[in-house]
């Protein structure tokens, strides 16, 4: 390529700025890689970061397992066990039916639908399933769907048979309630009618005459139907009957109170009623308006002695319908402890079987040669483990097939994988809440570890607050083996998944309580009295007249000696914070204001400069140099030649003790540039800030136009080199092409994916290399919008970083007020009932407003500081999450869904 490139120089010497940024970079291309051999501490891009396990996800490599058909169900068990395989669907174009286990998946979601019924059982009936591990090899599928096939069955049955007992003891009790009630009524109504009533023949009469008719010489048979009727209906149901027969009609009523209902097998409020009427059309009338009302008729004997007898074989029927039901109750309840037993193993193995076979299902089946062909991710460092665990798996099956496992090339981007403990799993969450981060790209939440808790106490400053979030994420540290077996709730389950971070940002809390020293805003003097001392108006120092050699009391500076706190010339600051005699001094605001706005500038320049930092890891892990040239060199020096040199000036100001009005600087150093700055800093500070405002400038197209302009020169020069090969009769791809260009091989292109193309595709990832489509408006574009963001975002960014100073004053101030205006002025009532209401309602704004709801705050304060002002200078989060193929994942599940359920 040196060579070429001397000769087209000779022909044509002018100067070609692409050609120099293509040295460049393939010189940094070796450089960088040079130090890859270099011991620790020479490596300039690294700084040990990659030592740092969730610095980078883990290496992930594609591979194809070839599967004996026979075995293949008992080393996809094997592999679930595991849990570190992620099999990619080679059959996504086929339905979930035209799936080779198409059947399997079937069988077993009517395995999962009966054990839902069991378990609706089992919970109808009061009884507690027992969790317990599985043991393997006691059921086979076919073993254990003709079981819950037969138990279903059994199960019906005995409830079938259950409920017909039941409906027939509630209408048996219902029908002795009806004896017991209408003998009464019968009794009466046959007192009071004539003997002769009861055997008339009415053939031909009109039903429609009243019953008692004084001049009718002929008397109608009377007719009677007893039953009973939801009490809330009787009054309806008795105008009803009294308009269809005209009033020909008489009805009885008694109230029974709630018994249980024979058709609805529940309690209703009911009333016993007997009806008499005369004629058989009012007998159909009145039975079609019982039907009507849902109510339930009895037979009634007439003489006493059926009476007697019916009322006597109804009770014996009922003792030997009691005895039945409870024997039936017995067995069904021994049925379904023994369905308790054994409910959670089989739901877990059921799962595991449906899991497996969905896996199966994934793969490809070569008829000819009886194997099963798959596809699936995994983790480098977890291959040798895969390997061992498929020769177990073939060295235990009946078959002794073993399965084969090679790793294959591809193109397709890896899924993301980080192995995490319970301390760095909720920082992570956190992370992925935004975004889960694209493949082997530098991960936030290594530096939100420790940022994150920090700047949440920059707004949540004070020992007091922060012992108590201590005390509370330290007790659910303590307890979060038996907590982690509960159902918390939506709330509480958030705060434990979270009890790290809680207790991480407790500890800091602690450093900037003491660095703000402040306990429940009170001042601190741990580390002290004040350094300032009393000084009169001339400015001579007072002696303490009690006892010389101790200082005066501030408290006693002004009101007894007449004089004034004055910090002497040379000395030093005080030992550890801010100086407690801040506090409650009229100046107390303006000093505090001043000192956390400049420290929150401080450290959102800091801040940022990380994020852009990580994206320099990200161009050279990817070997975007093209990106590296174009965007982090100009982003670095645009940030940091106005608000770096901001920061600078803030530290120069607070060092010298000077009085320049950083407010003034700042604004005609873009109004004014070059001119004198009043009370400047240092030397020739006029010049250097227009040198900076000049450069930072100069900037702005940096970041504009070369990439695109670069990118389109690569893009011709690549179309003449294909189409020149092709004329030749030899065609060239063009990654390989790309791969060429930049001196990549295709085993270091498998290792470390390049973004966006090879090598300074699109900018950090974004899609626009060399294989692709290529549309130069559109990248112009792209390019556009991204450097206008980071430069509108430098500035409000920087301004953001300011909710540390709103909020951590804001803290203090609400501290204070409920400490003074509360609690302190019950002290000063000298009333004990006072203090008490007073100590009372001091806790509960404490643990309400400044424990639950100002944590809250500075916490999703801190959230939006990590989003969008650092992670947005280097974070694409547009990968994908590594979930493998486990078993584990459905342990948990069948675990949770006891909790889910209550």
């Amino acid at each position: 390529l040196g060579k070429g490139r001397k000769k087209k120089k000779k022909k044509k010497p002018n100067f070609d700025v692409f050609k120099l940024h293509d040295l460049l970079s393939l010189r940094l291309f070796c450089l960088v890689t040079k130090m890859e051999g270099l011991s620790f501490k020479e490596k300039i891009f690294d700084f040990g970061f990659q030592n740092i396990d969730l610095w980078r996800s883990e290496e992930m490599q594609l591979v194809q397992l070839i599967i004996p058909a026979e075995s293949a169900h008992d080393t996809i068990a094997a592999l679930g066990e595991v849990g570190l395989l992620q099999f990619k669907d080679l059959n996504h174009d086929k339905s979930a039916f035209q799936r080779t286990y198409a059947n399997q998946v079937k069988r077993c979601d009517e395995m999962a639908r009966r054990l839902r019924y069991f378990k609706e059982q089992v919970d109808k009936a009061g009884l507690s399933s027992h969790i317990r591990a599985p043991q393997e090899g006691r059921y086979a599928l076919d073993e254990l769907e003709a079981k819950l096939e037969e138990l279903e069955k059994e199960l019906q049955d005995m409830n079938s048979n259950t409920e017909g007992l039941e409906r027939t003891f509630n209408e048996l009790s219902e029908f002795q309630t009806v004896l017991d009630k209408a003998q009464t009524f019968f009794t009466k109504a046959k007192s009071q009618a004539r003997p002769e009533a009861f055997s008339y023949d009415l053939v031909g009469e009109n039903a429609d005459a009243p019953l008692l008719e004084s001049q009718a010489e002929k008397t109608a048979k009377v007719g009677y139907l007893s039953g009973t009727i939801a009490s809330d209906k009787i009054n309806a149901f008795e105008r009803l009957l009294f308009r269809a027969t005209r009033g020909n009609m008489f009805l009885r009523q008694a109230a029974v109170g709630k018994i249980m209902d024979p058709v609805t097998n529940e309690k209703v409020d009911k009333t016993v009623f007997i009806i008499f009427f005369a004629g058989e059309r009012a007998r159909l009338k009145v039975k079609k308006i019982c039907e009507a009302y849902s109510a339930n008729m009895y037979p009634f004997p007439e003489e006493p002695s059926r009476q007697r007898q019916t009322l006597s074989e109804v009770s014996t029927r009922i003792r030997e319908l009691q005895t039945t039901i409870e024997a039936s109750a017995r067995h069904r309840e021994t049925v379904l402890q023994t369905i308790a037993l054994n409910l959670d193993e089989w739901t877990l193995l059921v799962l595991k079987e449906k899991a497996i076979y969905h896996t199966l299902n994934k793969l490809n089946v070569d008829v000819t040669s009886k194997v099963l062909i798959g596809e699936a991710w995994v983790p480098t460092i977890s291959k040798a483990r895969v390997q061992d665990v498929l020769r177990q798996s073939a060295e235990q099956s009946s078959t002794q097939l073993y399965a084969i496992m090679q790793t294959i090339a591809h193109d397709d981007i890896p899924p993301t994988y980080y192995r995490t403990t319970k301390f760095t799993n909720a920082f992570q969450a956190i992370v992925e809440a935004y975004g889960v981060a694209k493949y082997r790209e530098v991960n936030p939440s290594v530096l939100s570890i420790m940022t994150f808790p920090f700047l949440f106490a920059v707004m949540f400053g004070d020992v007091g607050h922060a012992i108590l979030l201590i005390a509370f994420a330290a007790f659910l540290v303590i307890k979060e083996n038996q907590l982690a077996k509960q159902d918390l709730g939506d709330m509480l389950s958030i705060l434990f998944s979270g009890r790290y971070v809680i207790l991480m940002m407790g500890f800091y809390s602690v450093f900037t309580g003491f660095m703000y020293n402040e306990f429940f805003s009170i001042p601190m003097r741990i580390f002290g009295q004040t350094h300032f001392r009393c000084h009169d108006v001339a400015g001579n120092l007072l002696i303490n007249t009690v006892d010389p050699s101790k200082m005066i009391d501030p408290r006693d500076c002004a009101a007894v000696y007449g004089g004034k706190m004055i910090l002497p010339v040379g000395a030093k600051p005080y030992d550890m914070g801010i100086d407690p005699i801040w506090h409650g001094r009229r100046t107390e605001l303006s000093y505090l204001n001043s000192l956390k706005m400049k420290m929150s500038i401080l450290m959102g320049v800091v801040h940022m400069d990380f994020g852009i930092l990580n994206s320099l890891f990200n161009f050279v892990h990817f070997r975007d140099y093209l990106s590296l040239l174009c965007e982090f060199v100009p982003q670095i020096i645009f940030l940091n030649f106005i608000f770096g040199y901001l920061g600078l000036a803030i530290i120069i100001k607070w060092a010298s003790g000077k009085l320049t009005d950083l407010y003034h600087v700042m604004i005609y150093m873009f109004l004014s540039p070059g001119s004198e700055v009043p009370l400047e800093l240092f030397h020739g500070q006029g010049g250097i800030q227009a040198f900076l405002l000049l450069v930072a400038f100069f900037t702005v197209p940096w970041m504009l136009l070369p990439k695109p302009l670069i990118l389109k020169k690569r893009h011709e020069a690549l179309e003449k080199t294909q189409g020149q090969r092709l004329l030749s009769g030899v065609e060239l791809s063009s990654s390989a092409t790309g791969a060429a260009a930049h001196g990549h091989d295709d085993e270091e292109n498998n290792r470390r994916p390049v973004a966006g193309g090879n090598g300074g595709g699109g900018g950090g990832g974004h899609g626009h290399g060399h294989g692709g489509h290529f549309d130069f408006g559109e990248i112009m574009i792209h390019q556009m919008i991204h450097a206008i963001e980071f430069i509108l975002g430098a500035v409000s960014n920087t301004a953001s970083y300011l909710r540390l100073w709103a909020l951590s004053l804001a803290h203090s101030q609400l501290s204070a007020v409920f400490f003074d205006r509360i609690l302190m002025m019950s002290v000063t009532m000298n009333n004990v009932v006072a203090m008490f209401i007073a100590f009372f309602v001091f806790a509960c704004a404490t643990l309400g407003v400044l424990m639950g709801m100002e944590s809250l705050s500075a916490f999703l304060h801190a959230l939006r500081l990590h989003w969008v002002e650092y992670m947005n200078k280097f974070y694409k989060g547009d990968g994908y999450k590594f979930t493998p193929f486990s078993f584990n994942e459905l342990e948990n599940e069948n675990a949770d869904a006891p909790n889910k359920n209550k």
